[in-house]
């Protein structure tokens, strides 16, 4: 073994050019791949953080302005939902759906006030049901429940930096802060893993209608189905679009008045995206290994023409034809198993690099999740890629080491 590694080195030191340009090529293919699959895994993670506070399988359902006349009503006329809007929803799809929250906003400017301290954050009246909708992680107490909704109870939860922001180091359950004036009591903390500086505030949907004059209107519907295809759920979409579009008398051509966001369509898509992106980065990696196989073919078909003579003497004095072959291939498998290795490492290392800055940048800008994070190729295909190119490397080997072990030493010699 120590012989052949000795031969190995002393053949490539002879062509020591050639073999480092070879070596260079093969080690910049995987590496490429390597790189190319991470920032392929950033860009995914990036995409699935986007979804991470929200049910993949969900309908937003928002109201808009007519652009189309229609059954004696002008076009531009403001569509406004209902509570009976949601619960007929919820009686007609009842078998397709796993949970639904009406959702209203307080526009406008909505002082919030402990003690000396005060803001103006994102309120909303929600339903229970809302959680497993828009997820969020409880930190401490509870979440708003069917008794907050049955007895119009003043009770709030709120996100951790609306906590800092009005509680500094204090505990706030059981605590009340005014909104415009109005106490409620905070009964739960809560972080959104979507966006960690949210400043959100949410209360019951029924004690939101009724003291801040909303009566029974709800700004948005939220619907969690039971969906499991893009084809499934987009039935649905267009079931309650088309309840919706007849309950208030909207032409069915304005495609404008009612929106819907189909998260499985959009998740689906988005996959589609990164699937196509995958196969786009193997074949490109894939091509730029192959061209770093052929370069070690190229190198071998020279080494072994510049070594005729030795091969023939060789073979004069009893070395068989395998014992050439695998003499030929060992430096094949050499270069491209050494190459390889060092384009694998700098490729992980350079990813494992890059993902501890993004992550220390994270800290500060949740933007930086919401695009590209945590670049990372998997370490299984990474031994794969690297086992297929020790592989291709014997087979790029092989036709030369053929070639070196057909030769014959009479006409060797004769030839030098």
């Amino acid at each position: 073994m120590i012989d052949y590694l000795q031969e190995i080195f002393s053949t490539l030191k002879q062509n020591r050019l050639r073999a480092m340009m070879t070596g260079f090529s093969v080690a910049w293919g995987i590496f490429m791949l390597i790189l190319l699959l991470g920032s392929g895994k950033g860009l995914e993670n990036g995409m699935e953080f986007n979804f991470k506070g929200t049910s993949k399988n969900a309908l937003w359902v928002w109201s808009r302005r007519t652009q189309v006349a229609h059954d004696g009503l002008k076009a531009g006329r403001r569509i406004n939902f209902t509570v009976q809007d949601g619960q007929m929803i919820e009686r007609q799809f009842e078998d397709d759906m796993d949970n639904f929250s009406g959702r209203f906003h307080l526009w406008g400017d909505y002082a919030v006030t402990y003690g000396n301290e005060y803001g103006d954050f994102q309120i909303e009246g929600i339903m229970p049901e809302f959680k497993k909708i828009q997820l969020v992680d409880m930190v401490q107490g509870r979440y708003i429940n069917h008794l907050d909704i049955k007895e119009y109870r003043k009770s709030i939860i709120i996100s951790e930096p609306v906590q800092k922001h009005l509680f500094k180091d204090k505990e706030p359950l059981g605590e009340y802060i005014k909104v415009n004036g109005v106490p409620f009591m905070v009964v739960g903390t809560f972080m959104n893993p979507e966006d960690k500086d949210d400043k959100q505030l949410y209360m019951p949907l029924t004690t939101t209608q009724r003291v801040f004059n909303g009566n029974n209107r709800i700004n948005e519907m939220a619907i969690a189905t039971n969906a499991t295809t893009v084809a499934e759920n987009k039935r649905i979409e267009d079931e309650v679009r088309n309840l919706l579009i007849e309950r208030h008398r909207v032409s069915p051509e304005d495609q404008q008045a009612i929106g819907i966001w189909n998260t499985l369509e959009s998740f689906k898509q988005a996959q589609g995206v990164f699937a196509g992106i995958r196969m786009f980065v193997w074949v490109i990696g894939i091509m730029t290994i192959i061209a770093g196989i052929v370069g070690v073919s190229n190198i071998m078909i020279i080494l072994v023409k510049e070594r005729t003579k030795e091969i023939g003497i060789r073979k004069a004095i009893g070395a068989t034809p395998m014992s050439i072959i695998r003499l030929v291939l060992s430096e094949s498998v050499f270069i491209t198993g050494l190459a390889g290795f060092f384009g694998l490492v700098a490729g992980m290392g350079l990813l494992a690099g890059i993902s501890a800055i993004l992550k220390q940048v994270a800290v500060e800008n949740q933007d930086v999740q919401r695009a590209f994070f945590n670049p990372a190729a998997d370490l299984n295909v990474a031994l794969w890629a690297l086992a297929i190119l020790v592989t291709a490397g014997l087979i790029a080997g092989f036709i030369p080491a053929r070639k070196a072990s057909s030769i014959r030493p009479i006409e060797a010699l004769h030839d030098e």
